[in-house]
């Protein structure tokens, strides 16, 4: 398959993208300050690759994800796909970049509708957008899931009939669904178990040697993202302090901060001892 990272021209970038929720008090509900939760992030992000998005929670990482997609309104800056600010996009052109950015949300059961069965679930992007109806819509829906690891008979069950990784699954069914370029990937692994966290992190990097997808990897974990990522941003503060490529950021990393992220990493063999870094605001 061609290596679409070649290309010059970057799928997405972000460009001083600021998003600040105001501080209400008093009766009257005035707004006396402002929650910076993201303020001032620069990146982008090439076609084929994968860039990952690390910092302690809080610190804004989702936040940007959403931003991006429009599910949280940005107080300034750009969010250009292609070229084109997303932010300045009417409804009609924001329904047909919907098909060209999803997300994979965190939580795998409270993303799924659990009164839906999975094949209205994962078909229900296909309806919405035209694109399939009937026995079509069933054959694509049952595709999906079986190249997501699931079975075809997957589709008449229910969400709570499944384990915590195999909704994880059908919710990557679902993002795949209208056949997107970028996928944002909102800290996928971090509610499943160690076991099952392996499997969906090789999942995702074969449908993107499949389908040439793009993610943004919104992680807390320096393993995962040491494991997934082409190029690395840490996010603290609603900045990003540094940014470069992964085995850049891993072995010399500039930033106190990120080597304290570093030092957090848990060592597997427990004969060898770890310091554990501190940096100062961090939250414990």
């Amino acid at each position: 398959m061609e290596d679409t990272r070649q290309s010059t021209r970057p799928l997405l970038e972000v460009q001083d993208l600021k998003t600040h929720f105001p501080v209400r008090r008093g009766i009257l509900q005035r707004v006396v300050d402002h929650v910076r939760a993201v303020d001032g992030v620069n990146f982008k992000i090439q076609p084929g690759e994968t860039l990952g998005l690390v910092g302690e929670s809080g610190c804004g990482k989702t936040t940007v994800g959403r931003t991006i997609l429009r599910l949280i309104p940005a107080t300034s800056g750009a969010v250009l796909y292609e070229g084109e600010n997303v932010f300045d996009m009417n409804a009609s052109e924001m329904r047909e970049i919907r098909r060209k950015m999803q997300i994979i949300f965190q939580d795998p059961a409270g993303s799924l509708n659990p009164r839906m069965r999975v094949g209205r679930i994962v078909g229900e992007p296909l309806e919405v957008h035209g694109i399939a109806s009937g026995d079509e819509l069933r054959e694509r829906v049952e595709e999906l899931l079986e190249r997501c690891g699931l079975w075809r008979q997957a589709a008449d069950r229910y969400p709570h009939e499944f384990s915590g990784g195999q909704r994880q699954r059908i919710g990557i069914a679902r993002a795949l669904a209208l056949e997107p370029r970028l996928i944002v990937c909102d800290e996928p692994t971090s509610a499943l178990d160690v076991s099952i966290q392996s499997q969906i992190l090789n999942l995702l990097a074969d449908l993107q040697d499949d389908f040439g997808l793009s993610y943004l990897f919104i992680s807390h974990d320096m393993a995962v993202i040491h494991h997934v990522c082409d190029r690395i941003a840490v996010m603290l503060d609603g900045k990003i302090v540094e940014e470069g490529d992964r085995d850049e950021i891993i072995e010399s990393p500039s930033h106190e901060y990120t080597k304290a992220l570093l030092s957090a990493v848990p060592e597997a063999d427990p004969r060898r001892e770890k310091k554990r870094l501190v940096y100062e605001g961090m939250r414990m």
